[in-house]
């Protein structure tokens, strides 16, 4: 929350970002349907969402409802290297920057006044540098708490500035769908519907005990919060990566899948997990799988190790137990979209040592294949079970 109490926190988040940058960098995709991958869709430019396609979406599915789509490959690098330049631009704006994904982020402006102007002031010059200096439409959104700032953001898209003011909060909010609270995906929209419950209005008529006996009681209490912009978290500098991660898009393809083609993600996916761990000295000790299904909705389960650890086996062996704990949700909805991370990170790579102190160490082989890969490239080792399958293409991981 804003420690001045006006609105002047902005939550800035670039537009379609992977699809506008390949719609920057090829004029004649400008103002056309165009798909950024192709067994997937990884992001989708706003004449494309005009015929419902959306991110995580299959190939054939986007195809079929915008049959001129324009399907391109993605291009990690240029994605970097643009969400580079606009970090760039945030923190010439703001020391006060916290980062929440490659294109989003939640920038404090309080205090700046005399030198910068009004808030709505900043974040129009915001916009503008973004848009001439990286070429990128942004949009921004201004509040008192971080919670109502991203919600005007996403009610000021595309390519737009909306400031909530403070005494105008409740009348800006409560008009929403349900579906505008963080943490309110299709399942819990779901269960509030069955009650009657629509709006943010109908969510803030109730106590957190009503809520908690309909969505549980953690959830209760947040819902209640946000409904009455309860939000006491502050933007947040310098926040140190609590976890090491990596998902990849499945999209309806992920629901032909055999276990086996699902245990090769898995594998895929901790090994590339572990090897960055351990590239950077770290080890952890919590496991966490998190899934999305079909009706786009979303789903974690988390395992916690006795040990801290940068294992692939150890790791792998966790991941493997969450997946087949999560198999009969995955029979049911259907898996789009399956990721990885590890948490409760030890920046200093401690490691419980184990007797006996033999050559049979997980560890000691995992140094050697990063070793043979470092010199002569990730495909010189690779898992058996990886043999003659698509490694597939990673997605950067994104908050919850």
């Amino acid at each position: 929350m804003s420690s001045s109490g006006q609105a002047d926190i902005l939550h800035a988040d670039l537009d379609s970002f992977y699809a506008s940058v390949e719609q920057r960098d090829d004029p004649t995709l400008r103002g056309r349907p165009v798909v950024v991958g192709g067994g997937v869709v990884l992001a989708a430019s706003y004449e494309a969402k005009a015929y419902g396609v959306r991110t995580a979406m299959g190939g054939g599915q986007a195809r079929r409802l915008c049959p001129q789509v324009i399907v391109v490959p993605p291009r990690m690098r240029a994605y970097t290297e643009a969400s580079r330049a606009v970090f760039e631009v945030f923190r010439d704006t703001t020391p006060l920057v916290e980062p929440v994904s490659v294109d989003e982020a939640f920038l404090d402006v309080g205090g700046l006044g005399r030198v910068s102007g009004t808030p709505v002031q900043i974040g129009t010059r915001l916009r503008e540098r973004v848009r001439v200096d990286v070429g990128l439409p942004i949009t921004v959104g201004i509040a008192r708490t971080k919670f109502l700032a991203k919600v005007a953001s996403q009610e000021a898209k595309p390519d737009g500035l909306l400031l909530v003011e403070p005494d105008r909060e409740l009348a800006f909010l409560h008009p929403l769908p349900v579906r505008r609270l963080w943490g309110v995906g299709a399942k819990t929209a779901d269960k509030l519907r069955v009650h009657g419950i629509h709006t943010v209005a109908d969510v803030a008529e109730l106590s957190a005990t009503s809520l908690g006996a309909m969505v549980g009681p953690a959830m209760g209490r947040q819902l209640y919060a946000l409904a009455h912009n309860i939000d006491r978290r502050a933007v947040a500098t310098g926040v140190r990566r609590r976890s090491v991660g990596a998902q990849r898009a499945l999209g309806r393809a992920g629901n032909t899948m055999s276990a086996s083609e699902i245990d090769a993600v898995v594998v895929n996916l901790v090994d590339r997990i572990t090897r960055r761990m351990r590239a950077a000295g770290r080890t952890g000790r919590t496991v966490v799988l998190r899934l999305r299904f079909d009706d786009f909705g979303r789903a974690s389960r988390s395992h916690t190790l006795a040990r801290a650890t940068a294992s692939t086996e150890a790791v792998l062996s966790a991941a493997r137990g969450l997946m087949a704990e999560a198999t009969p949700l995955i029979a049911e909805r259907g898996l789009t979209l399956v990721g990885f991370a590890v948490s409760n990170i030890d920046r200093d790579g401690a490691a419980q040592l184990e007797l006996p102190f033999d050559a049979g160490d997980p560890i000691a082989l995992d140094a050697a294949v990063d070793e043979v890969r470092q010199r002569f490239g990730t495909a010189a080792v690779t898992r058996g079970v990886l043999l003659g399958r698509d490694p597939g293409l990673e997605m950067p991981m994104l908050p919850d």
